[in-house]
């Protein structure tokens, strides 16, 4: 989920210059207040589809599958 959900955050929060962590901080918090729940619902859908594939692949490479 970590992956999905930071992709659109980065997208959003670095469209313009950051000065300093602060400042990165309250925009990605802003942001992640402003994103639509859809967003996440989506994003845990997909991990769960990750995580059965991983266990049906029993240690072997699933990404493919997906």
């Amino acid at each position: 989920m970590d992956y999905a959900v930071w992709g659109i955050l980065q997208d959003r929060v670095y469209k313009s210059e950051i000065k300093d962590v602060e400042e990165l901080r309250q925009c990605i918090q802003e942001e992640w207040n402003g994103l639509d729940q859809r967003v996440i619902d989506s994003a845990v859908r997909e991990w769960r589809k990750r995580l059965q594939a991983c266990v049906a692949a029993n240690e072997e490479h699933f990404e493919h599958k997906l």
